[in-house]
């Protein structure tokens, strides 16, 4: 069990650098993620990664321009956002994790959850470790916040194990929300969080390197504010996500393409 933890924690340290940079191959990988893993004292060498990245199907084939994503769906989870059209707020979230560097002290980890139908962050958590922990304190706190009841609401997220951990799928059952996830081995899977998490970073600032976790914490709130409240988007005819998801702003509706041909 502690091995399998242990390479969780390592994929989903790949799978965040990878969205950032789909075709960095593993040598250039292992050296972005080192840190992390001196943080959470993770020791794993270059041919054990790629072992563990060909297991996973997350190795780049340079003989292709396309993404690799060669392992099938995880048992159990169905991709429920494939051909879907979303209609309003609150039936469909995503969520992801991004890591934030301080100056002294490593990394921390920015778990997030968006409204997919006003894109609005409707949850967020700042953790020092990739514990399934924070990722509940993010999802309680959209709960909370949620305009109504989220029974039959859509959960989407990649296949890391802090969604997949059993504090985390029975506060899902309990609450009535159902998991989506994409196939296991595609690391592109949840594009509308990702682009959220991109605009945080180059936009509001959370893409620098803080002094300590108290300037981090502030600029997140900061930054999570003014994108909700203050910042137009062009997919929601230049509205804000807090027009759209509180109902003053009515956009036609959110399609998800079913992409023929790879993973969604």
């Amino acid at each position: 069990m502690e091995r399998v933890n242990r390479e969780e924690k390592i994929l989903s340290f790949v799978r965040m650098v990878r969205r950032r940079h789909p075709r960095m191959g593993t040598r250039k990988i292992l050296v972005k993620i080192r840190p992390m893993l001196v943080q959470e004292g993770i020791r794993i060498g270059r041919d054990r990664l790629f072992d563990l990245l060909r297991s996973e199907g997350l190795l780049v084939d340079r003989r292709r321009s396309g993404r690799k994503t060669t392992r099938g769906g995880y048992v159990g989870v169905p991709n429920l956002l494939e051909g879907i059209e979303i209609k309003g707020a609150d039936r469909v979230w995503v969520a992801d994790i991004t890591y934030l560097e301080m100056r002294r002290g490593g990394y921390r980890y920015l778990f997030l959850v968006m409204d997919l139908y006003s894109r609005k962050v409707v949850g967020w958590s700042l953790g020092r470790t990739l514990e399934w922990v924070h990722a509940l304190r993010a999802l309680r706190e959209a709960v909370r916040r949620a305009r109504g009841g989220v029974e039959g609401l859509i959960h989407h997220s990649d296949h890391g194990s802090q969604y997949r951990s059993r504090g985390y799928v029975e506060y899902l059952e309990r609450n009535g929300i159902r998991s989506s996830m994409g196939r296991v081995g595609n690391a592109y899977d949840n594009a509308y969080a990702e682009r959220v998490i991109g605009t945080l970073k180059r936009e509001y600032g959370l893409g620098e390197v803080f002094i300590g976790e108290g300037e981090m914490r502030k600029a997140v709130r900061e930054a999570v504010e003014l994108y909700n409240r203050d910042r137009p988007h062009e997919a929601l005819g230049y509205a804000t996500p807090v027009e759209v998801y509180g109902g003053e702003v009515e956009v036609r509706g959110v399609r998800i393409k079913k992409l023929r041909g790879r993973n969604t």
